[in-house]
């Protein structure tokens, strides 16, 4: 049996403040650096050895797999003291477009609240300029299949620190949840959920605590 850990990264700046961040790079808060901290103790609590460590590109999911996998002492993923993994967009924060930076409230009050509800929870329409989650889950599923998973049928425990969205794209390929019930679903900052496989076949889930 080995596991695939799917890590949201920290809280950033921009979800303190309550904005859509999609691809822009902004800095985890402190609290969020202690989520990533916490997720990493979490992680060596449980005795998982991580193989391999994959991210987006962005900023607050690199700095996330890095503050927790210096604390599961995995000093073998460490070169001078920076992580090795394997980062790419192709993981990236869905686009939200126009809304990018804006005050999701502020947001709500001048598109109105249940256009701003069916962009940011339904499954094929993109907000102005941007992608739907069915976007996301068409750039994540290829790079998962052809980068991940063969590894993950070897048996390798992999961690994926990544996003909101880019992780739901990624439950849904791995048939957690079917694209209708994803939007429900909501990934806490800085929790690993924990995935349980057997010979690339789900057995089960949960977030360690």
């Amino acid at each position: 049996m080995n596991k695939l850990i799917l890590l949201r990264h920290g809280q950033s700046q921009w979800n303190l403040e309550n904005r859509f961040t999609g691809w822009q790079n902004v800095p985890l808060t402190e609290k969020g650096e202690a989520e990533a901290k916490n997720a990493g103790e979490l992680m060596k609590k449980h005795k998982i050895n991580i193989d391999k460590v994959f991210s987006s590109a962005l900023e607050r999911a690199n700095r996330t797999a890095e503050i927790a996998i210096k604390q599961t002492e995995l000093y073998n993923l460490l070169e001078n003291n920076k992580l090795i993994m394997t980062c790419s967009s192709k993981l990236n924060e869905r686009d939200y477009g126009d809304l990018v930076g804006l005050n999701k409230q502020e947001t709500a009050d001048k598109f109105g609240k249940d256009q701003v509800h069916l962009w940011r929870r339904s499954y094929n329409t993109p907000p102005p300029n941007g992608e739907s989650l069915k976007d996301v889950v068409e750039r994540v599923s290829p790079y998962f299949k052809e980068n991940i998973k063969p590894l993950i049928d070897k048996g390798k425990n992999i961690l994926i620190a990544a996003h909101g969205n880019s992780l739901r794209a990624m439950m849904i390929e791995l048939k957690m949840y079917k694209p209708e019930e994803i939007s429900n679903i909501e990934l806490p900052t800085g929790s690993p959920l924990c995935i349980n496989l057997d010979k690339g076949k789900l057995l089960n889930f949960n977030y360690l605590n």
